[in-house]
């Protein structure tokens, strides 16, 4: 099957990454350095979003400003860190992947030169055209701006793409530069906040990359 959206950009964490589990442990360990309460992982999924500071304020109960985010944003990463080794790809991943039948890239939210060498750890880097990750030190942003130069450097437009991605902040990062998304249900976003967003959904990532195929 063809598709008028010739390439694919992957989400990482919570799309191909089945990470769930790791950052539900790492954000209770912030939210524990701050005397916040203990978060389950389907609260965690009905409640998180981006920016990431107004997740913590919410859940902490107060006003989190640059400096306290950006120690909370340290006290996560080393608990995930601590705790990568311990995550797999999502089931379908390599199986999704290669269904497509045009180029692919992947765009994270997680840090460039970490993301770089832990997607060679899996073994996929040699699927992707390009594997862009935040080039920050505190992350917690949004993922528009960061595909709109994501898809000058492969010297793509918008409509030619399609995201799958796994939050509502990828689908709105794809419709800010005319791109199409497909969202996962199986990442860290809850399942009924995704479908009712109107966007296509898909349980797995291969029908995913099915819809995918579909969007004009």
């Amino acid at each position: 099957m063809t598709t008028a959206r010739r390439h694919l950009v992957w989400d990482w964490n919570g799309t191909l990454l089945d990470d769930l589990d790791l950052v539900v442990r790492a954000t209770n360990t912030a939210f524990a350095s701050a005397g916040g309460p203990a978060v389950s992982a389907a609260e965690h999924r009905q409640r998180f979003r981006r920016p990431i500071a107004d997740y913590y304020a919410e859940m902490l109960g107060r006003v989190i400003d640059d400096a306290s985010f950006g120690e909370l944003d340290r006290i996560f990463h080393d608990a995930y860190r601590a705790g990568l080794t311990s995550c797999a790809l999502a089931a379908d991943a390599t199986d999704a992947i290669a269904a497509w039948p045009g180029s692919q890239s992947l765009l994270s939210m997680w840090f460039h030169d970490e993301l770089v060498p832990t997607v060679h750890t899996y073994g996929l880097t040699p699927h992707f055209a390009r594997v862009d990750g935040l080039r920050e030190t505190v992350g917690g942003g949004h993922k528009a701006g960061w595909l709109a130069k994501h898809l000058a450097e492969l010297g793509l437009a918008g409509h030619d793409v399609v995201l799958i991605g796994d939050s509502l902040d990828d689908a709105d990062a794809a419709a800010s530069v005319g791109a199409r998304c497909v969202l996962y249900t199986g990442g860290l976003s809850d399942p009924a906040v995704l479908r009712a967003s109107g966007h296509p959904t898909a349980d797995t990532l291969t029908q995913a990359v099915t819809l995918a195929h579909t969007l004009p």
